[in-house]
């Protein structure tokens, strides 16, 4: 949150506009700004400009604001439109605008389905993801396997893409030669595969996304198709 951002709501927070809505986004910019190891309802409400204890009469503990949070990054996913003649196009972008909000706020990948009360935008997300599924033609075991797997692609790429270092291309280059600069070991395909791939101009780890992405939606049509044919 930039200083007039925060004088702003400093300003509405001192004439009474206090609201659970409010803590909740001024705990997600306190959390994208520093982390969420810095999120206590101290550092809260010192980023708001009141006094801790005025925080409860809004949220009854942190556990309650972290719920909102992650409903908060919910809300900025695309929902799927259920019943849409393009049902993977649908989940294509559900994934990358998922990834998107991620990269936003990377606190939340390690939250998004962890929370035990989920709020309203987490509960409609999962179910426009069932009914997309559902309504493409696929049986309940598929639609479970359908979910799974892209759930997985996605927290799980995230979780890589965030614990990669930030580096440009020149210092990909010498992380990826000292990587490789073990005397005692043979690594041919490896250095082939980095020099020959990973270091070529253009290269970004976050394209990979989209192609797995793809991989996986083309795995789950082939199974609708299969399935189909071995109903008629």
């Amino acid at each position: 949150m930039a200083a007039n951002q925060r004088a702003a709501v400093r300003k509405g927070t001192r004439r009474g506009t206090l609201s659970r809505g409010a803590i909740v986004r001024a705990a997600v910019a306190l959390a994208d700004r520093e982390g969420l190891a810095h999120l206590s309802m101290r550092a809260l409400a010192k980023e708001l400009g009141v006094e801790a204890m005025s925080l409860y009469h809004h949220v009854p503990n942190k556990d309650d604001v972290l719920d909102g949070m992650v409903d908060h990054v919910f809300a900025e996913i695309h929902l799927p439109v259920v019943g849409s003649a393009d049902w993977r196009g649908e989940l294509r972008r559900r994934c990358v605008s998922g990834r998107e909000a991620m990269l936003r706020h990377p606190w939340a990948v390690g939250l998004m389905d962890s929370r035990p009360n989920a709020g309203i935008e987490t509960l409609l997300h999962h179910d426009a993801v069932v009914g997309c599924l559902r309504q493409a033609g696929f049986a309940w075991p598929m639609v479970s396997h359908a979910m799974v797997l892209l759930d997985a692609h996605l927290y799980g790429f995230m979780v890589q893409e965030l614990s990669l270092p930030a580096v440009d291309s020149e210092e990909l280059g010498e992380l990826a030669m000292q990587m490789l600069d073990a005397p005692s070991v043979a690594l041919p395909h490896l250095a082939a595969f980095t020099s020959e791939h990973v270091l070529r101009p253009g290269y970004r780890f976050g394209d990979e996304f989209e192609i797995g992405l793809d991989l996986l939606l083309d795995a789950i049509e082939d199974r609708l198709e299969a399935d189909d044919g071995a109903q008629r």
